[in-house]
């Protein structure tokens, strides 16, 4: 999904100074359609709830993985 992606990436920019609805309206999305991203988004993992200044989302920190089969 295109919207998807680009609502990803502006999340990743904003960096907390919009709240997540007006992100999406910054992008063109209606707020169902900014809602239903941020659910896709939360159900891959990609993001969390966690207050960010005015967005309550956050990107996920990427774990690494030992290689344990050294």
């Amino acid at each position: 999904m295109e919207n998807k992606d680009k609502y990803y990436r502006a999340l990743i920019e904003n960096d907390g100074q919009l709240n997540e609805i007006d992100l999406g309206e910054k992008l063109g999305l209606n707020e169902d359609e900014t809602n239903e991203i941020i659910v896709q988004l939360l159900s891959e993992h990609k993001i969390e709830y966690a207050e960010n200044r005015a967005c309550n989302y956050s990107i996920m920190k990427r774990v690494r993985r030992k290689n344990n089969g050294r």
